[in-house]
């Protein structure tokens, strides 16, 4: 409906005409009038139609990984369960506001190491394996993801942190490590192919071992020849991340890893023993401890890293 008055007012302001000659130009006026009052609200603008609800497109930050990718920390009875606390919900929170049609995608596995995310085994995928699901994924939504990020490898040296001697922690370590820089290279390769130019971000590592400062006579011996080969290692993960052109978020460095000055919140600990056991559950009390995962303010610190490399 039009407003009639609006066209009747419009019509008193039009010239006066000769009869035959002019009827012409009243018929251009009248229609001119009667598109304006139609297309400026015929019921004086109180009933104007609202915009359609816009909903942003949907674009993806896909996370990768281990257990930290997943969130996993102890539950009450001690068992390690995933949770909407780990790093990649945090920083997917902080992402999403200021692109509000981000999706987090999580294909994260409990225990996942290099081997198992190539070959499988540890979660079930449909494609067999967490590398395949996620080169599947990247190739089918590349266009519109925004962010990936990786932590794997932690879990292949697990038996070195169980070795019973700093001899067998030494050559432990010296086994693994060729074995495991193999793999990334191969994981790393594959989702570079699969997104060339997606945005990776992946991180270096924590040590929980460093807990094991507090265990008599010999924990402060292996908690620094510990340090030592996950600085060696840490390094090692940083080369091949940066060969393939993926940021790497430095976890290590967050958690005061090489730091073992003191601290004063913890009866004089060292600093990187001190924030172990401030954030992570490896210094709990049973039974949710001891746990090496970090507890809710140690994957905010992870996800502080990831930002600060440029998520």
């Amino acid at each position: 409906m039009f407003d009639l008055g609006r066209v009747a007012r419009a019509l008193r302001r039009v010239p006066p005409v000769p009869a035959l000659a002019g009827l012409a130009a009243i018929a251009v006026v009248i229609t001119v009038v009667i598109t304006v009052a139609v297309m400026t609200g015929g019921s004086g603008g109180s009933a104007r139609k609202q915009p359609p609800h816009y909903r942003p497109p949907a674009t993806y930050y896909l996370a990768l990984g281990d257990s930290l990718s997943q969130g996993v920390q102890p539950n009450s009875a001690g068992v390690s369960v995933p949770t909407g606390q780990g790093y990649a919900d945090q920083l997917y929170a902080v992402l999403r506001r200021k692109q509000p049609g981000l999706r987090l995608v999580k294909l994260g596995c409990l225990g996942e190491s290099t081997v198992t995310m190539i070959h499988g085994g540890m979660c079930s995928y449909p494609g067999g394996s967490q590398l395949a699901d996620a080169v599947a994924f990247l190739r089918a939504h590349r266009p519109r993801i925004t962010l990936v990020t990786l932590d794997i490898g932690a879990n292949d040296p697990e038996d070195c942190v169980l070795a019973s001697s700093l001899s067998q922690l030494g050559s432990c370590v010296v086994r693994f490590a060729p074995r495991a820089i193999a793999n990334l290279k191969t994981i790393v390769a594959r989702l570079r192919q699969a997104g060339p130019h997606v945005r990776m971000i992946a991180m270096n590592y924590y040590l929980p071992a460093l807990a094991k400062w507090r265990d008599g006579l010999l924990g402060p011996m292996v908690a620094r020849v510990g340090e030592l080969a996950a600085s060696g290692y840490n390094a090692l993960l940083t080369n091949v991340y940066r060969s393939y052109g993926v940021r790497v978020a430095d976890v290590s460095g967050a958690f005061h890893t090489s730091d073992f000055g003191p601290d004063s919140h913890l009866g004089g600990l060292p600093r990187n023993v001190a924030t172990i056991c401030r954030w992570t559950w490896e210094c709990a009390s049973p039974p949710r401890g001891p746990n090496q995962h970090p507890n809710r303010a140690g994957y905010q610190a992870i996800a502080r890293a990831f930002l600060a490399a440029g998520a």
